[in-house]
């Protein structure tokens, strides 16, 4: 089954030669989320806009639902809804009717029932007839996914949807970004918010200075680069590692009362056994032990660290 966004070898180069995609090639399949992480000017929105036929590529394809973003640009554009960062709204305008007009832009016929099902579904239909300015930052950004959704797209791209939004707001939103998927809508969203990717996405993307670095399955991902820490909380505080357990990856609190070690969860062998008869042999005496992994910020960390050493 053919992709549901195909972009092939996508590059963006601006006067002045600032390159801002550098032969980007991805396929996003129907139905599942993907959220792209990238630090600031990594070229996340320029991707977005390429693909929306917002900004133009130098060279490259970029497919959606199998029609040409620029050779089918109506066919294609009609299967696409946008949120954008900015919230650019009329103020004095009513809700209802903001998200009726964006319905009218892609030459669907009026459907009050559907406009009515979206606003109940984003929490804005008791709003409905309130301006635009009345709104909180949270609604208006609410509105900014009805009017994206007003004509019924297949492939949604949110641009930094909770930037500025409260905790709870956030996460309401998560639950609506679910509830679309389970209707087999195509998500994409960019975000500095690495519990957002981490929570909601099927697959993560790392993009920086124009370079896709890595697109996996995020489970696996976590799997594969993630490193475990194991904990030992000690009966004594300890001034420094006794020179026996110098060969381990250990590191001391502050306060003396812990040990930590680091080891890879893949290798064929974790070391922890003969660190504990290890750490007997030198006197210390365990209170306790937990274990951690490492989350998905810790691993983009890194990622974009070594993308940027390899360039």
């Amino acid at each position: 089954m053919a992709a549901m966004v195909e972009i092939e070898d996508i590059r963006k180069v601006y006067d002045g030669g600032f390159e801002a995609l550098s032969g980007v090639t991805l396929d996003i399949e129907e139905g599942e989320i993907l959220a792209l992480l990238g630090p600031n000017g990594a070229g996340k929105t320029t991707l977005i806009s390429t693909i929306c036929g917002i900004t133009l590529a130098s060279s490259g394809a970029i497919r959606v639902g199998g029609h040409d973003v620029v050779t089918d640009y109506r066919a294609a554009r009609g299967l696409i809804g946008l949120v954008p960062q900015e919230v650019n709204l009329e103020p004095f305008e009513k809700v209802r009717n903001t998200v009726k007009f964006s319905r009218g832009l892609f030459g669907k016929p009026a459907d009050d029932a559907y406009i009515e099902q979206i606003l109940r579904r984003l929490s804005l239909w008791d709003k409905r007839d309130a301006a635009i300015r009345e709104l909180s930052g949270g609604m208006k950004r609410r509105v900014l996914i009805a009017k994206a959704l007003s004509h019924a797209p297949r492939v949604l791209f949110l641009d930094e949807p909770t930037a500025g939004v409260d905790v709870e707001l956030r996460r309401d939103m998560w639950e609506i970004v679910a509830g679309l998927k389970e209707d087999g809508v195509t998500i994409i969203l960019t975000t500095h918010y690495i519990e957002e990717a981490e929570a909601i996405a099927d697959r993560v993307g790392v993009i920086n200075k124009g370079r896709l670095l890595l697109v996996e399955r995020k489970d696996a991902l976590m799997a594969r680069m993630g490193q475990k820490r194991l904990r030992i909380d000690l009966q004594e505080p300890i001034s420094e590692i006794p020179a026996a357990l110098s060969d381990y990856d250990l590191t001391l609190t502050e306060d003396g009362g812990a040990l930590v070690y680091a080891y890879d969860t893949n290798a064929e062998r974790t070391g922890i056994a003969t660190l504990m008869t290890e750490m007997s042999r030198a006197g210390l005496v365990l209170r306790d032990i937990q274990t951690s992994q490492n989350s998905l910020e810790d691993i983009f960390v890194g990622l974009v660290h070594t993308g940027e050493d390899a360039a």
